[in-house]
């Protein structure tokens, strides 16, 4: 696990990326309160990440990247809804499930890594 700041780490990348997704699809939403709180859940995952590092301590990264974790899983459980509400498409909601499950995955990666080096 070689990187310099979190710019280098893949799961901020595509952490970001996914936020980007969840902007893009909600743009048009007229439903506020989930489109922001789906919105607020997608940017949480990359700003804990970042946040975490940028502090210079192994337990305080390993805290912020378990709550991006939450967060990823929060919008997690707001994709199932917007899809059940018909908001989303089915197909949609499957890439998008799967990304983010990828992300948590990366996640829990990282947490055991560093706590291995503690």
């Amino acid at each position: 696990m070689a990187y310099q700041n979190f710019e280098d780490l893949e799961v901020w990348k595509r952490a970001c990326a996914q936020s980007k997704e969840i902007y893009r699809l909600l743009e048009d939403w007229k439903r506020y309160s989930l489109k922001d709180q789906m919105e607020r859940s997608g940017l949480s995952v990359p700003s804990n990440i970042a946040e975490g590092q940028e502090r210079d301590s192994k337990g305080d990264f390993i805290r912020f990247l378990r709550i991006a974790k939450g967060s990823n899983g929060e919008l997690r459980t707001q994709i199932h809804v917007a899809t059940q509400l018909g908001f989303i498409s089915p197909e949609k909601s499957r890439e998008l499930l799967v990304e983010s499950k990828e992300i948590s995955a990366m996640l829990q990666g990282l947490i055991r890594a560093i706590e291995s080096r503690l």
